[in-house]
């Protein structure tokens, strides 16, 4: 199948710094790939959208927040049938060296085949690595973090360590169950056979849950050889309707998929 655009990116805005998302938007352009940028704005006003028309990308006002996940699925409803990979980006991401990630993840994936979502390394701005490849979550791995803190990391090391997958070598490709959401670089024939995010989740574990059902039919990867730079601000940890919004989320999606009893999750964490 022939497509217009290499890829498709969609950034889905709230009140997003101008500054920030107008960066994002020039290094997307700078990337060798042709790409199709989508600008959903969730936000209260329009006044992202000349912005983001001033560098080429689509700008959607949908007029209310839909949400992570619905929002996203504005633009992919759009562009999934226009690029062979779609790559859903949050605004605080920095892609270095002129956008030379997209193309190194593009090239992977026709590579791959048989991988639906490829993960570079993700670093905080001062270069040191963000460990956001992790097992499927048990109830009592996101009560540990939620709300023990780094008191949890401190009292059950090894509890914290195993869902972050300390004990793996991840220093070349692999498999991972469950892959971040803050840049995913998704293979549009895969999202069209598992379904495009869950909008029941209005923020939070909609990326969890998406990597699982991606884990059922094609594979789910880490490639640290590439990289790109995550502002990563732990919203949930520091405001008290973004830990809301992620408890809601995290009783969502053990209603969905098991809460003590779950074999799947646990085959697949076996599988790493």
């Amino acid at each position: 199948m022939s497509y217009p655009f290499d890829l498709a990116a969609t950034i889905v805005a709230f009140h997003t710094d101008s500054a920030e998302l107008e960066q994002l938007l020039r290094s997307l352009q700078q990337s060798s790939l042709c790409v199709l940028v989508t600008v959903v704005d969730n936000s209260s006003d329009q006044s992202l959208r000349a912005i983001v028309e001033s560098t080429g990308a689509t700008y959607i006002y949908p007029g209310r927040n839909l949400g992570f996940a619905a929002g996203n699925n504005v633009a992919l409803s759009k562009t999934i049938e226009l690029a062979p990979y779609q790559a859903l980006v949050n605004p605080d991401i920095t892609l270095t060296g002129e956008g030379a990630v997209l193309h190194e993840l593009f090239d992977y994936m026709q590579a791959n085949e048989d991988v639906g979502w490829v993960m570079p390394t993700v670093r905080y701005p001062d270069g040191s690595e963000q460990r956001l490849t992790k097992r499927l979550p048990t109830p009592f791995d996101l009560i540990v973090r939620r709300l023990l803190g780094g008191l949890g990391k401190r009292l059950l090391p090894e509890l914290w360590g195993r869902y972050e997958m300390r004990d793996i070598d991840l220093s070349h490709g692999r498999e991972v169950p469950s892959l971040s959401g803050c840049f995913m670089f998704l293979r549009s024939s895969v999202l069209q056979q598992v379904g495009l995010l869950d909008d029941r989740y209005f923020l939070y574990m909609e990326d969890v849950d998406l990597c699982r059902r991606v884990g059922r039919v094609s594979r789910t990867m880490f490639l640290p050889t590439s990289s790109l730079q995550h502002g990563y601000g732990k919203g949930s940890y520091k405001k008290l309707w973004l830990a809301f919004l992620h408890m809601r989320s995290a009783i969502q999606y053990f209603n969905k998929w098991g809460w003590m009893r779950d074999p799947e999750r646990d085959e697949r964490n076996r599988l790493t």
